[in-house]
């Protein structure tokens, strides 16, 4: 909706009530209004349906700081934060189970909220019920045009996990060399490749490699299929590319093992931390070409 658009009423009562002309951000406001109407401002999650307008009071008092009034991450908090809070008007998410690019599901949105982001100043909404969750997740498809002609893609299918075993996790340092996933996480996942100090978001702003070793939890899920998920869907907004085009499934499960072998003891790698010590294997070297 732009100047153009407007009644001529409007310029006319503005002139005589000597308002001026509205603001780009009044306009904003106005059609995010509007869109607050609209049937892209509910959600499903399960059995729940969330409902845009009932979640006013709830994004005022804890998201608003951030991620300011118009969703668009610029809050009074955002100057000092780093990284910057997610700017909603654009319609782009890191953490989804949908291909590159598109949409992300309302429960994608709906577990962002729950699970918080580690290295972040995004906490883990614990004090909130299940259905201000959902109500939240439809007031933030408010902010964007982008729901208002797009649907969310579909999610990507994440075959069963397979049996952890040596030839799997050794497959697994193939396939990291493969990517050269280490230009940015470094040959032994410390985040020191030769291109993690030049990472820019899509705004041109500094972002960071995930360190493996350092015991924080990935970003978008802790789990097998979660790590699965973030480099077969990549994460939008960052120099993260997805690699569904680039390997096969049976191929990510063997990263997955072989990432687990950087992180510090934990619930989810016992086997594979115990069958990297039998192997020792050596960290790959980043001058040997892909084949």
């Amino acid at each position: 909706m732009g100047r153009e658009s407007l009644p001529r009423w409007w310029y006319v009562g503005a002139a005589v009530l000597g308002l001026g002309l509205p603001t780009w951000s009044q306009l904003t406001s106005m059609q995010q209004h509007e869109w607050l109407n609209s049937p892209a401002a509910v959600s499903h999650i399960g059995d729940l349906t969330g409902k845009a307008k009932r979640a006013a009071m709830d994004y005022r008092r804890f998201c608003v700081g951030c991620h300011g009034e118009l969703g668009d991450g610029n809050g009074e908090n955002a100057a000092w934060l780093d990284p910057k809070p997610r700017d909603f008007t654009l319609g782009v998410f890191k953490c989804r189970s949908t291909p590159s690019g598109t949409l992300p599901t309302d429960e994608d949105l709906y577990d962002t909220i729950a699970r918080g982001l580690d290295r972040s100043n995004m906490p883990v909404w614990s004090t909130l019920n299940r259905r201000q969750l959902a109500d939240l997740v439809a007031w933030i498809k408010h902010f964007s045009p982008r729901w208002q002609k797009e649907k969310a893609g579909a999610p990507i299918p994440i075959p069963a996990e397979p049996e952890v075993t040596p030839e799997r996790v050794k497959q697994g340092r193939e396939v990291y060399g493969k990517l050269q996933c280490s230009k940015c996480h470094g040959v032994q996942g410390t985040a020191n490749g030769p291109s993690a100090s030049t990472l820019t978001d899509d705004a041109n702003r500094p972002i960071v490699a995930y360190n493996f070793t350092d015991g924080s939890r990935p970003k978008c899920g802790e789990g097998d299929r979660d790590i699965y998920r973030m480099f077969m869907t990549g994460l939008d907004g960052t120099p993260m590319p997805s690699y569904a085009d680039n390997i096969q499934p049976e191929e990510a499960w063997d990263l997955v093992f072989y990432l687990r072998t950087f992180q510090p003891p934990n619930q989810y790698n016992r086997r594979e931390k115990e069958i990297a010590r039998q192997l020792a294997l050596p960290p790959v070297d980043p001058n040997v070409l892909p084949q």
